[in-house]
């Protein structure tokens, strides 16, 4: 399946990775665990201070690669439909997202930031987002990334100065088209970082409640697609 088969799939995806991303990022001592290269970043700064939790900011990159690596060869083997993988991918996410909230909840404000509690929510939620990762790169190429924006905001700034300070004509439509959508993918995860934000705030870890409600939501959305006939 090359493009979505609901439009807004794409966007509750996006508005949940930016949800997680936030949550983690404010309740696990800086970890993220949508965007992981950021965490080099992270690291460095851990490094250069002496501060702690660095064990879960070295292991978020491998463990997302290996994730998306075991991915990878279980559909291969498995040889699914389409519908029928993202399906199971979003299930499998909603386990993950499960999971690791369970653990944040369970365990509160993780008073050590390398203690394995911290690092096991950590990296359940990497592999998470590891999934939901793949299963956009495998599944849903057709629509802007749902976890990384940086790609995603500059070409809507080039549509931008394209659209205001004018373009070739017969290539208005489709930048229009382009900015549009990839401008609203942008928004909702802009829009799901503000409301993982506030509800760290309002709800503590209990705001990692949220994140598999939403990731049932898409994958029943698959779901019901594949029962239409």
């Amino acid at each position: 399946m090359t493009a979505p088969s609901k439009p807004l799939l794409p966007l509750l995806l996006s508005a949940n990775a930016g949800y997680v991303d936030t949550v983690g990022f404010l309740a696990l001592q800086g970890l993220f665990v949508a965007h992981v290269t950021g965490n080099f970043v992270t690291l460095g700064a851990a490094l250069t201070h002496g501060s702690s939790g660095i064990i879960a900011k070295l292991l978020a990159l491998p463990v997302f690669c290996i994730a998306i690596v075991a991915l990878r060869l279980i559909v291969r083997k498995a040889q699914p439909k389409p519908e029928g993988a993202l399906t199971k991918i979003l299930v499998a996410q909603v386990a993950f997202l499960t999971a690791g909230g369970g653990l944040a909840i369970y365990f509160g404000g993780f008073a050590n930031p390398d203690g394995l509690p911290l690092v096991m929510t950590g990296m359940l939620l990497v592999v998470a987002m590891a999934l939901q990762n793949a299963a956009h790169r495998l599944y849903l190429g057709s629509s802007p990334p749902s976890t990384l924006m940086t790609g995603t905001t500059t070409q809507v700034m080039i549509d931008l100065a394209d659209l205001i300070f004018g373009g070739p004509a017969n290539e208005r439509a489709i930048v229009r088209g382009r900015f549009g959508a990839l401008g609203v993918t942008v928004l909702c995860f802009a829009l799901g970082c503000g409301v993982g934000a506030l509800s760290y705030i309002t709800l503590g870890m209990w705001c990692f409640a949220l994140p598999p409600v939403l990731a049932l939501v898409c994958a029943g959305m698959v779901a019901a697609t594949r029962a239409t006939p």
